[in-house]
C-alpha cells in the first residue's frame, strides 16, 4: 500500500487538494488566460444581446407606466372654456388623474444653418414633473425663463444641441430661443416645452394657444373605453370646446411595431453568443483537462482519489472561468449601456439598465456550462487506472491521423506545410470545436454584413418624400373656388420649373379616404407630374402609370383580402373611384392603411406641395431662400428639408450589429487560439526534433498556420451559407413583426464578391487566432523544444 494512500500527505486533504489546484492554474498562464477571455468575451456578448432584447421588448408600456403616461391629451378652445372649469374635469367619474391645462401652440422653427424643422407642437409647463406625463428630463435643465426651449429628445444630434439657438420661424423678426434642455414623453404630448408666459408670447392670428389637458382614466384598455371618456370629457365642456384628442393607443402601436422588427434580430443575435459560448468555454476547458492527464496519473499515484482529481480538476477550470465570467458581466453592462441610451432615444422608453436578472442569469448559466465542461473529461481521467493515466498522458498518439499525413505527403507543397494540413486529424473531436467556432464567426459576419445593408436600404426606402431636398407648400385657401387653387398651383409649378438648379420636382396632396370593405379611415397620397424620385420600393408588382390606378401596401392587401390586380373603391369626398390595385408598395406609415395615385384619379383636386430635388452642388437652404421670394407673393412657403429623425433606430441597429459581431469574431479567435496552443504545446517535443532536423523558424510558422488554413476554409463554406440562410430567415420575419413584407432592395443585398470575401473570413478568423502560437513555436529554442515533454 503506497505510503501517501488514503488522504494525500496526511494532511486531511484539504490543503493538499487546494496547493494541486493553485499549481495547475499558475503551470498553465497561457491556457489560463485563453479560459478567462473566452469565458469574458462570450458572457459580454451574451448580456449584451439579452439586455437588448429585454429593452426592446414592449418599451413603451414600461416607459408609460414609469411616467404616468397620459391616456388621453385633449385640446380644449380657451374661448369656450375656462382654465378652471378644465382643472375642474379631473374629477369627473373615471378620472384617475390629470394635469394641466397647459398652454399649446405651434412653431415653424429654423436652425442656426438656415435649416427648417418640421413643425413642433410647444407647451408651457414650469416644471418637468407631473401627476400625468411625468417627462424624463435627459439632459441639460428645464427652461425658467422667456428665450428658453427644452426639446424632445428625438431631436438631439450635433445640430442641435444644450446651447444652439433655434428662430421661432424664418421671418426676420422671429424671436430666438435657446435650447436648454432635452426631454422625453412617453406619451408624445409635445416636441418641446417652455415657460408658459413664452408661449403665450408666441401666439397670434395663424398659430394661437389654446390649453392641453392630460387625463388618465379607470378604463383606457381599448379604443371604446377611450371613445367613453372622450364622450364624457366633451360633455363636461360647453359644445365645440373640445377641439381634439390623442389616444395613448396610437402613440404605442407605433412603438411597439418598431420595437417587434427588432426582436428577431435580437433572438439571432443572442441565440449565435449562447451557441459559441458553449462550444468554445466546452473545447476550452476540455482540452486543459485532455492534455493534464499525465499529471493525473502522478496525482493518483500519491494519494489522490478519483473524487478529488475530479474537484481538482474542475476547480483548476473554475477559477480562470469564474474571473472571466464576472469581468464579462462588468463588460457587457458598460458595452450595453451606450447602445440602451440609444435604445431608449430611438423607441421612445425611460432610461434603461441591464435588468437585474440578466446579470444574474447569464453568469449563472456560463458557470453550469463551464462545470458540465470541466466535468465530462475529469470524470473520464478520474475513471482511468493509475498506470493507463500515466501512460496515456506520456506517450504520443500515433495512430490518429497517419493516413491524413501520408496522403497529404503527395501534395506538392512543402513539408512543412503538408505536414501542419495534416495535424487537425490526430484530434478530431478539438478539430470539430475549432471547425464550429470558425463556422459560427464567420455566420456572424456574414448575417452582421448582410442586416446592416438592409437596415440602410431600409432607411432609403422608408419614405421617399423625406429624400427631397427643398418642399414648397401651396398656400392657396382650401375654399370652394378650385379654379383659384389650380391656377395657384400652377404658378407654382412653373416657378419651381424656371428656377434655375431644379433637378426634377413632383406635386402630391395627403387626403383622408375610404376604401370599401374598411371601417377605418384610409390615408391616400395623390401625386402629379414625375414622381420618380417619391415612388416607393416595390414588393410586387410596378408604380402606377396613370390615372385609375393604386399602389398599397402589405397592410391594405392583408385587411381587404385584396391582392395585385383586384380592384378597390375608394371615396374622396363625395366622389368615389374604382381603382385597380398594380403594386405592392413598402409603405409602414399609418399602420399600412395608405393608398398611392396619381392626382387625376380624382378630377379637381389640385397638390398641396411640391417636392424637389435640386441640382448637385446646389445649396437646398440657398435654393429655397430663392425660390420663396417667387411662392410667398402667391401664398406658399418653401422650405430647405433636414435629415431624417428616422435615421436614430438604422444607427442603432447597426451599432448593435458591428458591436455583437466584433464579439462573436473574437470569442471565435479565442476558441482558435486555444486549440493551436494545445496542439503546440503537445507537439512541442516533435518540433523540436523538426527544427534539430534543419526546419526553419519561417517553416515553423508556415506549419502551425497551415494546420489551421483548412479549418478555417471549410468553416468559411460552412458558414457563409448558414448566414445567407439566417439573413434570409430574419430579414423576413423582422419586416412581418413591422407588418409589411420587403422588397428585393432589402433583401438581396449581397453580391457575389461579397460572398467571397466572406468565404475568405474563416481563413482570417483562423491564421489570427494562430497567429500567437505560431510565434511562440518558431522561437522555441531546439534543446528547449528536446526537453519538453
Amino acid at each position: 500500500m503506497s505510503a501517501f494512500s488514503g488522504r494525500p500527505f496526511g494532511g486531511g486533504g484539504g490543503g493538499a487538494l487546494r496547493r494541486v489546484v493553485r499549481s495547475g492554474v499558475n503551470r498553465r498562464r497561457v491556457q489560463t488566460v485563453v479560459i478567462a477571455v473566452a469565458t469574458m468575451m462570450a458572457v459580454a456578448a451574451t448580456v449584451v444581446a439579452g439586455a437588448l432584447l429585454v429593452a426592446t421588448n414592449a418599451p413603451f408600456d414600461r416607459a408609460f407606466a414609469e411616467q404616468n403616461g397620459a391616456h388621453l391629451t385633449a385640446q380644449y378652445d380657451p374661448a369656450k372654456v375656462s382654465a378652471d372649469r378644465l382643472a375642474a374635469t379631473g374629477r369627473l367619474d373615471g378620472v384617475t388623474a390629470s394635469a394641466g391645462p397647459y398652454p399649446y401652440t405651434t412653431i415653424s422653427p429654423v436652425d442656426a444653418g438656415g435649416g427648417h424643422l418640421p413643425q413642433l407642437s410647444l407647451v408651457g409647463r414650469s416644471g418637468p414633473h407631473g401627476d400625468v406625463d411625468d417627462l424624463d428630463l435627459r439632459s441639460g435643465r428645464w427652461a425658467r425663463q422667456p428665450g428658453e426651449i427644452v426639446l424632445d429628445t428625438s431631436f438631439e444630434g450635433p445640430a442641435l444641441a444644450i446651447g444652439s439657438e433655434l428662430r421661432t420661424s424664418d421671418t426676420a423678426d422671429s424671436p430666438t430661443l435657446t435650447i436648454v434642455g432635452f426631454a422625453m414623453s412617453a406619451s408624445r404630448t409635445a416636441d418641446a416645452w417652455t415657460t408658459p408666459a413664452q408661449v403665450e408670447a408666441l401666439s397670434s392670428r395663424d398659430r394661437p394657444v389654446t390649453h392641453q389637458m392630460l387625463y388618465r382614466f379607470t378604463a383606457a384598455d381599448t379604443k371604446d373605453q377611450l371613445a367613453a371618456d372622450r364622450a364624457t370629457l366633451a360633455a363636461a365642456v360647453p359644445s365645440g370646446a373640445l377641439l381634439g384628442t390623442q389616444s395613448y393607443l396610437d402613440t404605442k402601436r407605433a412603438a411597439d411595431q418598431g420595437a417587434a422588427a427588432t426582436i428577431p434580430f435580437m433572438v439571432a443575435f443572442g441565440v449565435l453568443g449562447i451557441v459559441m459560448s458553449v462550444i468554445i468555454i466546452s473545447s476550452v476547458i476540455s482540452g486543459a483537462v485532455g492534455t493534464s492527464l499525465r499529471r493525473i496519473g502522478v496525482l493518483k499515484a500519491i494519494g489522490f482519489t478519483p473524487r478529488e482529481v475530479v474537484r481538482a480538476y474542475v476547480a483548476q477550470a473554475l477559477i480562470p472561468a469564474a474571473l472571466g465570467i464576472a469581468l464579462g458581466v462588468v463588460l457587457g453592462n458598460l458595452l450595453a449601456a451606450p447602445l440602451l441610451s440609444m435604445t431608449a432615444q430611438a423607441y421612445g422608453g425611460v432610461t434603461l439598465s441591464v435588468t437585474w436578472w440578466v446579470d444574474l442569469v447569464v453568469p449563472a448559466v456560463a458557470l453550469l456550462v463551464v462545470g458540465v465542461a470541466a466535468l465530462v473529461p475529469a470524470l473520464r481521467a478520474g475513471r482511468l487506472r493509475t498506470v493507463e493515466a500515466i501512460a496515456v498522458g506520456r506517450a504520443p498518439r500515433t495512430g490518429r491521423g497517419q493516413w491524413a499525413h501520408r496522403a497529404l505527403g503527395r501534395l506538392p507543397l512543402p513539408r512543412a506545410v503538408t505536414y501542419g494540413l495534416a495535424s487537425p486529424f490526430a484530434h478530431p473531436v478539438r478539430t470539430a470545436a475549432m471547425l464550429l467556432a470558425v463556422a459560427f464567426g464567420t455566420v456572424a459576419a456574414t448575417f452582421a454584413l448582410g442586416l446592416t445593408q438592409s437596415l440602410n436600404a431600409i432607411g432609403r426606402a422608408a419614405d421617399p418624400e423625406e429624400s427631397a431636398a427643398v418642399t414648397a407648400i401651396n398656400g392657396a385657401p382650401a375654399a370652394p373656388d378650385a379654379t383659384a387653387q389650380s391656377a395657384n398651383s400652377a404658378e407654382i409649378r412653373a416657378a419651381i420649373a424656371a428656377q434655375p438648379g431644379t433637378a426634377s420636382y413632383y406635386g402630391m396632396t395627403h387626403a383622408d379616404v375610404t376604401v370599401a370593405g374598411l371601417s377605418t379611415p384610409v390615408r391616400a397620397t395623390l401625386f402629379q407630374g414625375d414622381t420618380s424620385s417619391g415612388r416607393y420600393e416595390m414588393i410586387a408588382g410596378h408604380w402606377f402609370t396613370g390615372a385609375g390606378q393604386a399602389v398599397v401596401p402589405t397592410g391594405l392587401l392583408e385587411r381587404t383580402g385584396t391582392s395585385i390586380g383586384d380592384p378597390i373603391r375608394v371615396t374622396l369626398g363625395k366622389d368615389t373611384r374604382t381603382l385597380r390595385i398594380v403594386g405592392e408598395a413598402f409603405d409602414t406609415s399609418n399602420d399600412g392603411l395608405t393608398v398611392h395615385t396619381d392626382l387625376a384619379s380624382f378630377p379637381g383636386t389640385t397638390p398641396e406641395v411640391f417636392q424637389i430635388d435640386v441640382e448637385p452642388n446646389v445649396s437646398p437652404a440657398a435654393y429655397a431662400e430663392r425660390l420663396n421670394t417667387v411662392v410667398r407673393p402667391l401664398g406658399g412657403d418653401v422650405i430647405a428639408n433636414s435629415a431624417s429623425r428616422q435615421e436614430n433606430t438604422i444607427i442603432l441597429l447597426d451599432a448593435i450589429a458591428v458591436l455583437l459581431t466584433l464579439m462573436l469574431l473574437s470569442v471565435a479567435g479565442l476558441g482558435v487560439l486555444n486549440s493551436v496552443v494545445l496542439d503546440t504545446r503537445e507537439r512541442v517535443h516533435d518540433l523540436g526534433v523538426c527544427k534539430a532536423l534543419g526546419m526553419t523558424p519561417r517553416q515553423t510558422v508556415s506549419l502551425v498556420l497551415a494546420s489551421v488554413t483548412g479549418i478555417g476554409l471549410l468553416g468559411g463554406l460552412i458558414g457563409v451559407p448558414a448566414g445567407y440562410a439566417l439573413h434570409g430567415l430574419v430579414l423576413p420575419l423582422m419586416g412581418h413583426s413591422a407588418g409589411t413584407n420587403l422588397p428585393p432592395s432589402i433583401l438581396d443585398v449581397y453580391d457575389t464578391p461579397q460572398l467571397a470575401l466572406l468565404g475568405a473570413a474563416g481563413i482570417t478568423i483562423a491564421v489570427l487566432g494562430a497567429l500567437l502560437p505560431a510565434s511562440w513555436a518558431s522561437k522555441t529554442r531546439t534543446a528547449t523544444a528536446l526537453r519538453t515533454e
